[in-house]
């Protein structure tokens, strides 16, 4: 029986069917193109193999993996290999800019063509659904939670596969909507993983910066590995606007009008230290800080979040 059937509106079906053949194709080409990448033979969170060491079974080697690769490598055992991950989405409001620019000034690029209108939403649902789609596949545990003014649900990582269907489902469900309250919701949710393991938020990061900071910190300190996807629209970072323009706050609703070529480049020097001191300051503590924007090719993010997995190895 198909798992989706537990979801009985038909749109809702053929809304989870998308999403779930659009991950399955961004999974497919991305691990198709690692074959052919530098990337190949790293050792990551989600392989099923770790690099040898001296000390190791040689038996425990893999000599097809040594054969493609010239590299050793063992098999992990079950113990070895379990890891219980949390993708945790931000959507609030502001995660719904969409922006003019992601389609004139950067079109996006790859082999999964991704709309050329796509708010930082849809772009955190698309990637953590590919997420979702390799942690199955390496019969590892995946979980979703969903944040706005706070942790509003937690879906439990588990390593059923009918779990994924459950977890495409509350991804395809996600709107927009409400204030940021991300700090809050980061400590919740590290109240509530009771087990250590591999938590990623998925977030334009518009809150308070030094609460944020603080709460990822605290998840870091909990022995849980932290990974931030940090998703900007490419309007957001290309700024591609010209004459006057009127910028709102989509969740306070203060507005501003101002002429785009007297302020572009003071916002794009402070959006890009912005970025600069985030990504110091997460990888002085130990997280990994993944900068994105919604132009950024799938695959292309995909392997940019397994490079700083590797950098761990």
């Amino acid at each position: 029986m198909n798992p989706l059937a537990r979801w009985l509106d038909p749109a809702v079906i053929q809304q989870i069917e998308r999403l779930d053949l659009r991950a399955r194709l961004i999974v497919e080409g991305f691990l198709a193109g690692l074959h052919r990448s530098p990337f190949q033979g790293l050792s990551l969170e989600f392989a099923e193999h770790r690099k040898y060491v001296c000390g190791d079974d040689p038996r425990s080697i893999d000599w097809n993996v040594f054969a493609r690769t010239d590299r050793l490598f063992v098999r992990k055992r079950q113990a070895e290999t379990h890891l219980a991950c949390h993708l945790l989405i931000d959507a609030s409001a502001s995660m719904g800019l969409v922006g003019y620019a992601d389609a004139l000034s950067r079109p996006p690029r790859g082999p999964v063509p991704q709309p050329a209108h796509m708010s930082k939403l849809d772009y955190a649902i698309h990637i953590a659904a590919a997420i979702g789609y390799l942690v199955t596949h390496q019969q590892d545990a995946i979980g979703v939670g969903t944040i706005r003014d706070g942790l509003e649900s937690l879906l439990p990582a588990r390593t059923r596969r009918a779990h994924l269907a459950e977890l495409l489902a509350t991804l395809a469900a996600l709107r927009p909507s409400g204030v940021t309250g991300l700090p809050g919701g980061l400590l919740e949710a590290g109240r509530r993983i009771a087990h250590r393991g591999l938590i990623i938020v998925l977030s334009d990061l518009l809150s308070d910066e030094g609460a944020t900071r603080n709460a990822l910190v605290q998840l870091r300190q909990r022995g849980h590995d932290v990974v931030v996807m940090h998703i900007l629209a490419a309007a957001e970072l290309d700024f591609a606007f010209d004459a006057e323009i009127r910028l709102e706050d989509p969740e306070s609703g203060e507005a501003l009008t101002v002429r785009a070529e007297s302020v572009r480049d003071a916002y794009l020097g402070m959006i890009g230290r912005w970025r600069d001191d985030l990504r110091e300051s997460l990888m002085a503590q130990r997280i990994d800080y993944v900068p994105l924007d919604t132009a950024t090719p799938f695959d292309r993010a995909l392997i940019e979040f397994l490079v700083q997995r590797a950098r761990r190895a």
